[in-house]
């Protein structure tokens, strides 16, 4: 039996993908990235039969959608907070997973003690930044992708970013002003991320500003790797949940950082 057969047999044929950079014109990719962490890390699916994603907290105060059958689509992330009451943010279809994952991973760990900073990220990154009419506005280097606070003369506020190619093709996304700060700021930190996005075969833009590298992946590569995200978001659920089932009810709550998990292609 020749290699190449035994390959096609076993399901291990090599399969092309391509490496995309920058990531914020890589497109939307597989929104499993995103359900599949939220599940492993103990929410509850309320998806429909056939209908769009829709998936629950496990304390009920945060829902994530994302429904591709009604125009324009794309993500809606819906939260409850004692301090600031409901925050939501609005996601393109077009956004790529990777980025929507900063924002929903983030939902689903405890919150650092550190006090964030949306810009820090982007700043890391040398996005140029300006303030104008009442909007600070951060771009990437390449002017494809963007981050601004804007304020209306009503004293309005949102968070508005999004990217767009020469040709206008991209994502916009906002959240409203209340939205917690260190979710913004998990959200720019993967805007701003440096490292290109794995895409299949037939899932590239087509884009003169994105650059790709084509590599061959076996399938058993790919579920390694989604595995290992989905392993690392079920250690880290079954550590605070050890933590809270143990610790005396007499004592303080301490603090106890989770790992960021994530993937790199």
């Amino acid at each position: 039996m020749k290699k190449t057969q035994w390959q096609q047999w076993s399901g291990e044929q090599a399969e092309q993908h391509y490496l995309v950079q920058p990531r914020a014109l890589a497109g939307g990719g597989d929104v499993r990235h995103v359900s599949e962490f939220l599940r492993a890390s103990g929410w509850r699916d309320k998806s429909k039969t056939g209908g769009p994603l829709l998936v629950e907290s496990p304390d009920r105060t945060v829902r994530v959608a994302y429904d591709p059958y009604i125009l324009p689509g794309g993500w809606t992330i819906h939260g409850r907070t004692g301090t600031n009451g409901e925050w939501s943010a609005h996601l393109g279809r077009q956004t790529p997973v990777e980025i929507v994952a900063g924002l929903t991973d983030a939902v689903s760990r405890p919150r650092s003690a550190h006090a964030p900073s949306v810009w820090a990220p982007l700043q890391e990154q040398n996005w140029h930044t300006r303030f104008a009419d009442q909007n600070y506005t951060a771009t990437s280097p390449d002017g494809a992708a963007w981050m601004q606070y804007r304020q209306g003369v009503d004293g309005s506020a949102m968070w508005w970013t999004g990217a767009k190619d020469e040709q206008g093709n991209g994502w916009t996304a906002h959240f409203t002003p209340n939205t917690p700060m260190h979710l913004v700021q998990a959200f720019s930190a993967e805007l701003a991320g440096p490292d290109p996005v794995m895409r299949p075969r037939g899932r590239v833009p087509h884009s003169a500003q994105i650059r790709t590298w084509s590599v061959s992946v076996k399938p058993s590569q790919l579920r390694a790797w989604q595995q290992a995200r989905i392993t690392a978001a079920r250690a880290a659920t079954w550590a605070r949940n050890n933590v809270r089932s143990t610790r005396p009810r007499t004592t303080a709550r301490p603090y106890t950082p989770a790992s960021r998990a994530r993937t790199r292609h």
